[in-house]
């Protein structure tokens, strides 16, 4: 069970509100651990999320699959205002590249 508990996405950042570490799972969306240093926040929500699998299990449920495994097909379908599509479509334009191109550069730059 460790390897698939390894296999999630965790996240640790600090909280203002709680003035501490907060460790999440991003599979997990509910729970959450919150400690001193970083390195417990992680430990802590790591054993929550192995706690949870091995409860899910238990029951006969499967836990979620990890986001690091599921393949993905490179295909995102979004629905925009006209108006930010015909703005993508004149810069693109301007550009000489495809709105597709255009987007995936845009989208890009923003990470």
């Amino acid at each position: 069970m460790t390897e698939e508990v390894d296999r999630y996405t965790y996240r640790v950042s600090w909280s203002e509100e709680d003035e501490e570490y907060v460790g999440t799972c991003a599979e997990f969306g509910l729970l959450s651990h919150l400690d001193e240093t970083p390195e417990k926040a992680f430990a802590g929500i790591r054993d929550l999320v192995a706690f949870s699998v091995d409860d899910l299990r238990k029951e006969g449920a499967p836990g979620p699959e990890p986001l690091s495994t599921r393949r993905y097909s490179g295909t995102l379908t979004l629905r925009i205002p006209p108006e930010t599509h015909r703005a993508f479509a004149m810069d693109a334009a301007e550009a000489g590249v495809s709105m597709n191109r255009l987007v995936v550069e845009r989208l890009a730059s923003r990470r």
